[in-house]
Order: structure tokens, then C-alpha cells, then sequence
């Protein structure tokens, strides 16, 4: 049999995802032994051993499946010789009717109504027939939610974990989460009970045969995915796998019914409301499989047309996903080619066939701005952006502004981020310092500051901004841990000492206009021009609610005024997420210091106090350290002035994060999507510190809705 096998192999195959097939007829030996005549065509199967987990099975067994099928579907394959690494099976006469008629094609009407009867045929194969199932399966074989459940913990069972070592970083970088299948999970609602039946599970265009004789008019292949459950799930599967055109879709969904009605009355029931579940359960784990295999075919080959094929392919996926996951945000496609493309180049030219095109993936331009540093060269940088496609999935973090990735630079024996700029990023806070000039700022002035050291500033393919920082995190394999809800008095006196300190940075040398402007005015004028410039829906959603128009917010906060400080470098955006723990005196580490400016030391505190939760005590202990610690030029009138500034971060937020809900911006950021689940608070607060109160034709409901 293995000679046999071996010839088998030797001929053409036609490959799936899982095996590669071959056609051949039974020599006279092999035939005796399988007591069929001589001649007889049968198909080999032989087990794809680079074969990727992108697939749910229930059962390890394709022959025992086709032996239930026996008698019910009789033309079905019938599975001759089983070995862990290959089978024989029947030959079924025809063609592929991916061959006559091909993926967005529409159907015709009669093979249509022949694929519901088919589908309708399996509801007969006795459960007692097949092969036991999964302790993990609904004890109650009606039981649709349970069923759907069990889909989805199989899914990233089988398919997300055994992948996620290697494409975890991809995925993160795509904004999926390490999580997202178990999240859908639990959000399966309530479902109309269905009788279980067999189903195929993998319904496409390769696997139906139009058989010659058309009796039977279609024949189902390849069963080695099929499983138990509710009969909607095939028919999921089958509407997404088969690419019809959006108009056959009812022409389907109704055939299928009517077969249905005949076969399993039950199994109609819920029809209309519970579709869309297993649809977009389908689309879900469908993204995990097409995101992977996009990514491999670059492997097997690279031209730019294979890269902007794969990037069309996971986009396609990502934006069929994005509702059932959640995805809050699906990158553009600029940011999808970045992301394959660094993946792949982290995987070296030697797995990539015959391409020397890998040598540019790692050519970077440094910024004449930075100069070289001794202990980082040029070749360290090389080795971080090699580094940096591989980062798994839990050394990978996406911001509002960037994707940083936690490298090992072996070198140099030092961990680092790569900090890349998001393209297509629209922040309405603006940056006003180069963050490089900032951070080399503070490491020259000597203060007892924590914040991570500028390695490296530049350019990379293709034309992609980065940095590299020291990594700032206790261990490189645990994400680095915030004080999400809020600080420690240890950590708040800590904090408070780093803010004084930075008084004492030269901010002249990166702000050479400081001090020349009324810091509150400026920042008023600010906060006016940011309403001035948000999308017209922005706006009509502000004014809806209640939220003034830039006339009507200067006219406003003209009201509202302050003393004038002595100027301190700021970081501008202290939100827990910025702040890491350590363990020794300094007690956090300061990170992203894009948003730095120089102004008002008051402010940067009000900001954090507005961006933090926290407790009336540890507010109060850290305005009383903050006033002892400095100097009075930085500290006079604060008593009176902190809660000007309060009102104003309070305002710049409801106007933030109502653009942020309306252009669905940023909202995987954890600080983004804290701020807008409590839009509701937010707009409240905005409404009573303006002396405005929310219009008696506004919807009560809308802010609520918007979250």
C-alpha cells in the first residue's frame, strides 16, 4: 500500500488547505487487497504536515464519519484505508463546481434547491452512528446557544492559541486581541432551540462534485471538518464559504427552509433572528485563517502585487470581523501592508524563496537631529526592527498614536520599544514639542525624573517614522503594570517629586517662546480652536447635546481666568497609562511624552488629577506636597486657579470623546475607552461648568447610546 501511496504522490495533486489529493487508478495488487477491480479510480489523501490549525474539528476520524454516512447519503465517499498520515478513499465522478462556476458567481436556481436538499439529507444520519463528541458539548442536543458557545471556545482552542506564538504580534498589531474570541463567547445571546443534526461544516465550491449522470445531481466531499449541532450553523457556513453574490442570498436562505420543512421542521424555528449569530460567528474565526494564510502566501512568494493582494485579503476579513469581535477600529490598509510587511521581514530571507528584497526591510535613515548613540548603534537598530515583526502578542502594544513593539536586542543585552507613528492618525490634540528633544531634555538636565532614554530616531521602509526607547517595564514577558485606579500615597508623593524636578529642565532649549504668552489664554484659545476644527458630524452631535459652538465657548471661558506662573516643562498627558510602576524610590516610570509643552506646572497636576481616578485625600496630599516643594513663583494662587483648569479639561473632554464616539477613533486605547464608557458623566459635568444645561429637545438617552 505504501508503494502505492508513494506512486500516488508522484502524479498531480489537486491541494486543499488540509490535504493534498490524488487521483489515480488501483493496480492489481492494492485493488485485490480492496476488493475492488483493477482500474477502479480511488482518491489518496495525504495529510499536509505544513498544513497550518486554522480549523475546528470535532472529531480526528473522517472514516468513521463516512461510515455513518453510509446508506443515508450513498454517494458519498466511502473511505477505503485509514493511516495517521494518509487514506484512500472512493472516487466520486464529476467536476468541482468551483470549476464551472466560481466564487461570486451566482448559483443556479436548481443546484441551489439540489445543495438544500443535501443539507436537508444530513438532519437523517442517526447521532448513535457517529463518533462520540467533546465533553465540552451541550449535554442537550437542542441547545443553539450552547452549541454557538462551544463553537467559539473550540475556535480559539484549535485555531488562535496554537498560532498565537507566532502570529499573535501580527494580530495585535491589527488591533484583534488576544481575547476576542472568548469575549464573543460570553455576549451569545438567548437562542431558539434546534434539533442537532450532522452537519457538513465546510460547504464551498471545491468541496460540492456536479456529478456526470446528475443522479444524484451534487455530491459532498472532504467530511473531516463535519461535526454535531444546530443545522443554522451549516448553513452559516455554507452562505459565507461559498461566495455567493449578495442577491442569491434570500434565493438560498430560502431554499434551504423549505428543504428544511421537510426534512427537520425544527430546525426553521428562529430562523430570521438567530442567522446573524452564526453568520457572524463564521466571520469571526474566518479572520483568524485568512489573515494567517495571507501571511504565509507571502512567504511563498514576494512582489509587490503578492503584498497588495494579502493586505486586500486581510482587510476584506478584518471589516467582516470587526462587528461580531468588536473591533474598534480596523486599521487602513496602509497600516495592514505595514504590519504583514514587518512580520514577514522578521522572518529573515532565508524563509522567504529567492528574494534578496529582504536587505531593505531593515535599511533605516537616522534623523540628523539625534546623533548616534555609543551605546545603541546603527547595527543595534538593525537588529530591534528584526526583531520587532516577531514580538509576540503580549510585547505589543497599539496607542492612540502608535504601535510600540518590546524587543530583545541581543547585542546589546537590552530590551527596547520600537515606536512606530499609526498612519492615518487624526489627533485633535495637537503636539507642540518633538517628544526626542523633550526626552533628551530631561536626561542632560540630570533631574530625578523616571523617563525612558531616546536610543534612536528615524525613517524605515517603506517611509515609516520610528523611534526606539528603553523599555521601561520590570520584565520584558509581563506587560508593564499602571495604576489604573489610581495612585498609591507612596506613588502620589513620587509623582508630585517628578513634576517639581522638571521645573529645574532647561525648557528654554526646546520652547525658546515660553513664558512670552498668558499660559491660560493660550490654552483657552486652544481649546477653542479644537472645537472650531472637529468633523461637521462632531459638530452637530455637540450642539445636539447642548455643547456651545466656538463663538458661544469663547464668549464663555472669557469668564474664566487665572494668575500667571512661572513656566515648567509639562508632560501634557499624564493618564494612568503613561505612568509605569517600579520598584524603588522613584516609584513610576513617566512614558510618551508627545503631548509635551511647556506652561503652568498647576496644570499638568489638574490634568493628571482630571485623568486619574482619584480619592479627595490623595488629591488633597498631593496639592500640599506639590505647594512645600516648590518654589512660590510656580505655586501662588493655585488655591484659587486649580479648578479653572479643572473645568476646562472637564469641557476639552466632552468634546473629545464625543468625536471620538461619532468618528469611532482611538477607541482601543485603554484610557480612550475608559473615558468614553462614562460619556454620559462627562457631558454632565461639561453642561453645569459652563453654566449650560442640556436643550428640552436633546434625546436623554442619546449620550447614554453613544457609549
Amino acid at each position: 500500500m505504501r508503494a502505492f501511496v508513494r506512486a500516488a504522490e508522484s502524479t498531480q495533486a489537486y491541494s486543499g488547505h488540509h490535504n493534498r489529493n490524488f487521483v489515480l487508478p488501483l493496480t492489481g495488487e492494492v485493488a485485490r487487497r480492496l476488493r475492488r477491480e483493477p482500474g477502479t479510480p480511488v482518491t489518496v489523501r495525504v495529510r499536509r504536515r505544513d498544513a497550518l490549525p486554522v480549523v475546528i474539528r470535532t472529531w480526528q476520524n473522517e472514516a468513521a464519519i463516512l461510515d455513518a454516512l453510509q446508506g443515508v447519503l450513498p454517494h458519498a465517499p466511502a473511505c477505503l484505508v485509514r493511516t495517521p498520515d494518509y487514506s484512500v478513499h472512493s472516487y466520486v465522478e464529476g467536476v468541482p463546481l468551483s470549476t464551472i462556476c466560481g466564487n461570486g458567481k451566482p448559483v443556479d436556481t436548481l443546484v441551489v434547491k439540489a445543495l438544500a436538499g443535501l443539507l436537508a439529507q444530513m438532519t437523517r444520519v442517526r447521532r448513535a452512528a457517529l463518533p462520540p463528541l467533546p465533553a465540552s458539548w451541550p449535554a442537550n442536543h437542542s441547545d443553539s446557544q450552547g452549541f454557538l458557545k462551544a463553537l467559539a471556545h473550540c475556535a480559539d482552542e484549535q485555531i488562535r492559541k496554537p498560532n498565537w506564538p507566532e502570529y499573535g504580534g501580527l494580530f495585535k498589531a491589527l488591533g484583534v486581541s488576544g481575547d476576542a474570541l472568548l469575549e464573543l463567547a460570553e455576549r451569545v445571546p438567548a437562542m431558539t432551540r434546534r434539533p442537532f443534526s450532522l452537519l457538513h461544516a465546510d460547504l464551498h465550491r471545491d468541496n460540492l462534485i456536479v456529478s456526470y449522470d446528475g443522479d444524484p445531481p451534487l455530491v459532498c466531499v472532504d467530511w473531516e471538518l463535519a461535526t454535531y449541532g444546530d443545522p443554522l450553523h451549516d448553513l452559516a457556513t455554507h452562505l459565507v464559504r461559498m461566495r455567493y453574490p449578495d442577491s442569491q442570498w434570500d434565493e438560498v436562505i430560502d431554499a434551504w427552509a423549505q428543504a428544511m420543512r421537510d426534512c427537520r421542521p425544527g430546525a426553521t424555528k428562529g430562523l430570521v433572528k438567530d442567522l446573524p449569530h452564526y453568520l457572524g460567528f463564521e466571520r469571526a474565526q474566518s479572520l483568524y485563517a485568512d489573515v494567517m494564510r495571507a501571511a504565509r502566501s507571502l512567504q511563498e512568494s514576494f512582489t509587490q502585487k503578492c503584498l497588495d493582494e494579502a493586505t486586500a485579503e486581510v482587510g476584506r476579513a478584518l471589516r467582516q470581523a470587526a462587528e461580531p469581535l468588536r473591533l474598534r477600529n480596523v486599521p487602513a490598509d496602509d497600516e495592514i501592508g505595514r504590519a504583514l510587511f514587518r512580520w514577514l521581514a522578521s522572518r529573515g530571507d532565508r524563509v522567504v524563496k529567492g528574494r534578496g528584497w529582504i536587505t531593505k526591510a531593515f535599511r533605516w535613515e537616522p534623523d540628523p537631529r539625534l546623533p548616534e548613540n555609543p551605546r545603541f548603534p546603527s547595527s543595534a537598530v538593525r537588529e530591534a526592527l528584526l526583531a520587532e515583526g516577531a514580538a509576540p502578542a503580549h510585547r505589543v502594544f497599539k496607542g492612540t498614536a502608535h504601535l510600540n513593539s518590546v524587543v530583545w536586542v541581543q547585542g546589546t543585552r537590552t530590551a527596547v520599544v520600537v515606536r512606530r507613528r499609526l498612519p492615518d492618525v487624526s489627533r485633535r490634540e495637537p503636539r507642540y514639542l518633538s517628544e526626542h528633544a523633550v526626552l533628551q531634555a530631561i536626561q542632560e538636565s540630570r533631574v530625578r525624573v523616571a523617563a525612558p532614554e531616546v536610543l534612536a530616531l528615524g525613517v524605515s521602509y517603506p517611509d515609516d517614522q520610528l523611534s526606539v526607547h528603553t523599555y521601561e517595564g520590570a520584565d520584558i514577558d509581563r506587560p508593564p503594570v499602571h495604576p489604573v485606579n489610581g495612585l498609591l500615597p507612596h506613588e502620589a508623593d513620587a509623582l508630585v517629586d517628578q513634576l517639581c524636578e522638571l521645573t529645574r529642565v532647561d525648557h528654554a532649549s526646546i520652547d525658546p517662546q515660553a513664558g512670552h504668552v498668558d499660559f491660560s489664554e493660550w490654552l483657552k484659545e486652544q481649546l477653542v480652536g479644537l472645537v472650531r476644527d472637529l468633523p461637521k458630524r462632531s459638530l452637530q452631535l455637540a450642539r445636539t447635546l447642548g455643547l456651545p459652538d466656538e463663538r458661544r465657548l469663547r464668549e464663555i471661558l472669557s469668564g474664566h481666568r487665572v494668575s500667571r506662573r512661572a513656566p515648567a516643562l509639562l508632560h501634557g498627558d499624564l493618564n494612568p497609562w503613561n505612568l509605569v510602576r517600579r520598584d524603588d524610590a522613584l516609584a513610576l516610570t513617566i512614558i510618551d511624552w508627545e503631548m509635551a509643552l511647556v506652561g503652568d506646572p498647576l496644570y499638568d497636576l489638574v490634568r493628571h488629577m482630571h485623568l486619574t481616578p482619584t480619592r479627595p485625600e490623595i488629591r488633597e496630599r498631593m496639592f500640599l506636597r506639590w505647594q512645600r516643594g516648590l518654589d512660590p513663583r510656580y505655586t501662588r494662587d493655585w488655591g484659587k486657579d486649580w479648578v479653572v483648569y479643572r473645568r476646562l479639561e472637564i469641557v476639552r473632554s466632552a468634546y473629545i470623546d464625543l468625536d471620538r464616539l461619532a468618528t469611532r477613533s482611538s477607541l482601543d486605547a485603554p484610557n480612550v475607552r475608559r473615558a468614553v464608557n462614562s460619556y454620559a458623566d462627562t457631558l454632565a459635568a461639561a453642561t453645569a461648568s459652563l453654566g449650560l444645561t442640556v436643550p428640552a429637545t436633546a434625546n436623554p438617552y442619546l449620550a447614554r447610546a453613544l457609549a
